[in-house]
């Protein structure tokens, strides 16, 4: 079902600030921000040989991201990986008993692809998006 590691995604209060920590002082190439109103988040991707690192910063008070960092501060938000098929994948899982997060329906992430959000207590804690390639 899982495919290849798409991204790790790291919860910050300024993309600015943390992008230019990637880009100045470990060499790494990097997006320019992108606003996700739908997500409640702005989005810089750090550009790996093999992967991603998502920069998250909280794009207005009602953001999740806003809760998450009052609750946890700066850290690790959740690990993205590609699937073939999200719909298929989605009724499998949620006929193992896993629960998807919102009403199950993939959403539009910041790659313009169909994404869902596995919930993080039945994977020890981790939050897991699937994104569709």
């Amino acid at each position: 079902m899982l495919g290849r590691l798409n991204h790790i995604a790291i919860a910050v209060r300024d993309v600015a600030v943390e992008a230019a920590r990637y880009r100045d002082i470990l060499g790494a190439t990097v997006t320019a921000p992108q606003a996700l109103p739908a997500h409640g988040v702005t989005v810089v991707f750090v550009e790996l040989p093999n992967s991603k690192i998502e920069l998250l910063e909280p794009l207005g008070e009602h953001s999740p991201i806003a809760a998450f960092l009052a609750r946890n501060g700066e850290g690790m938000h959740h690990v993205c990986y590609e699937i073939a098929d999200i719909f298929a994948a989605r009724d499998q899982l949620i006929a193992r008993g896993t629960r998807v997060l919102g009403d199950g329906t993939p959403k539009i992430g910041a790659h313009g692809k169909l994404v869902l959000f596995l919930h993080p207590k039945d994977f020890a804690g981790t939050l897991i998006e699937l994104e569709q390639v």
